[in-house]
């Protein structure tokens, strides 16, 4: 049973909008602790799709007819402005999709639509992916798995011959009627709905939240994914104090720059501490120190010392601590701490694939999981 309040259907639609009805039938037909009955309409289409819509399912009624006839669905809210058109770069309403660009502008727009749809954490998305253009429904299909959440479904709807894409039947009527196919007589009480639900990898999570918020194309998106797939890179260049991960530049404050290069550094010598060591061994932690000392362009270690002394006096920080020996609470609020900002940083600039690029915890000990020969440090003149 679907609890949430606000249930939606999304349909793809070309020129047979009888898909929709078809499958508004076909969910008004599961039992009742199963059904998804939805309490709102929404389509995505052509300029040309529209008009069909309007015509077939609003200005002749066969929306309506259909709810009058199972009154299990109520009342789902669907009117004009339910029916959501391809645009162009103007903003002028796509008559049909017959180019790449045009694709590209339909892939957009569907994936603006998925994103606004499944914002309400209170909602619920049944989409049909039947009618429409081919690439339409792969679009649709591919972005639902992109934005599901777990109470949204993906659906294909089946109807049998010789109903199927017939202008004249929208669904099987309460009381049957004759319909002449073909020079044959046929009655609608042979007709056959079937709903087959197509399982889905959902891969909202870890998504951008551009993308979540609908605010990056389809394409920028494709393109994100598909490098995070990429075998992982990471430069570290401490005279500019950037970084590059997966081929995105950016800048590293100085202490979260120095704990990234001492994790890389570490990698590539082959030394995976816990968090234990870090705190009870002084090497680990004067290494991490050498490296922020770098960073920091001091190489007298007196005056290094005071700078730590002082940034400790004026902001707290707890670096000076770390050349303590007897404060291990203070050791162990600095690591988790540094992995903390770092994680912060690292996933805003790389929303996919971030995790490659901070410590994680490995059977009990840290490491970047990536492998040494993914790195380069750039060291400075010291």
């Amino acid at each position: 049973m679907h609890t949430t309040p606000r249930k939606i259907l999304l349909a793809v639609t070309g020129i047979s909008p009888q898909v929709v009805t078809e499958t508004l039938y076909a969910l008004g037909q599961q039992a009742p602790e199963h059904a998804f009955i939805p309490t709102e309409v929404h389509l995505v289409t052509t300029q040309t799709g529209k008009k069909i819509a309007m015509e077939g399912l609003l200005e002749k009624g066969h929306f309506q007819a259909l709810l009058q006839d199972y009154p299990q669905l109520g009342q789902p809210r669907f009117d004009e402005s339910h029916i959501h058109v391809i645009r162009d770069s103007a903003g002028q309403p796509l008559d049909d999709i017959t180019s790449e660009e045009e694709n590209i502008l339909a892939a957009n727009t569907i994936t603006q639509l998925m994103a606004d749809l499944t914002s309400d954490a209170q909602s619920a998305l049944h989409v049909s992916i039947s009618g429409g253009r081919k690439t339409m429904g792969f679009f649709v299909g591919y972005a639902f798995s992109l934005f599901a959440r777990p109470q949204d479904q993906l659906s294909h709807v089946l109807v049998s011959s010789p109903f199927e894409s017939q202008p004249q039947f929208f669904f099987p009527p309460a009381q049957p009627r004759t319909l002449c196919i073909d020079s044959t007589n046929v009655s609608t009480a042979n007709a056959r709905i079937t709903l087959a639900a197509i399982p889905i990898v959902r891969l909202r999570h870890g998504q951008p939240q551009a993308l979540l918020e609908g605010k990056a194309s389809y394409s920028d998106t494709v393109a994100a994914i598909q490098e995070s797939l990429d075998p992982p890179r990471l430069i570290i260049d401490l005279r500019s104090q950037e970084v590059i991960c997966d081929k995105k530049q950016f800048p590293l404050p100085p202490r979260e720059l120095a704990w990234l290069t001492w994790w890389a550094q570490l990698n590539s010598e082959g030394i995976y501490p816990t968090r234990a060591d870090f705190l009870r061994k002084d090497e680990l932690r004067n290494s991490f120190l050498e490296i922020y000392k770098q960073v920091r362009g001091i190489k007298d270690p007196q005056k290094f010392k005071e700078y730590l002394e002082e940034q400790e006096i004026k902001h707290g920080t707890s670096l000076f601590k770390l050349l303590q020996d007897d404060a291990p609470e203070d050791h162990k609020k600095q690591f988790d701490t540094l992995n903390s900002k770092l994680k912060k940083i690292i996933k805003e600039q790389l929303p996919i694939g971030w995790e490659k690029y901070v410590p994680k915890n490995i059977s009990k000990a840290y490491r970047l999981p990536i492998t040494k020969e993914s790195i380069t440090i750039i060291w400075p003149d010291f």
